[in-house]
């Protein structure tokens, strides 16, 4: 795929990502990835579908919707605990979005 036509792919579904995010964080979610990293110079977009995972730092806890290869479409930082929790719970409940628990790939 053209490099091009993959990103403007990646870019749709990395909007349609930080939207749901969005809803339940206040609307802080940032984007993030749009094209899979790989090292072979074949430009694919990230993922159609959907999971959400949560990464813990000194900072928080970081919620991001990524593809099924964890490729991060939407972040949203820092939230305590209690805020992570009641943030995944509303998207569990309402969107039906699975959990993502593999290696998570988030820009740098």
């Amino acid at each position: 795929m053209q490099y091009f036509t993959a990103l403007k792919i990646g870019e749709k579904r990395v909007r349609a990502a930080q939207e749901i995010l969005n809803k339940y964080t206040g609307n802080v979610a940032m984007p993030a990835l749009a094209l899979k990293d790989n090292k072979n110079n074949i430009w694919e977009p990230v993922g159609e579908e959907n999971y959400f995972t949560s990464v813990k730092n000194e900072n928080g806890y970081l919620i991001a919707i990524c593809d099924k290869n964890g490729i991060a479409k939407s972040v949203a930082q820092w939230f305590i605990e209690v805020r992570k929790d009641e943030i995944i719970k509303n998207i569990i409940q309402n969107e039906n979005i699975p959990e993502y628990n593999g290696k998570v790939v988030l820009p740098i």
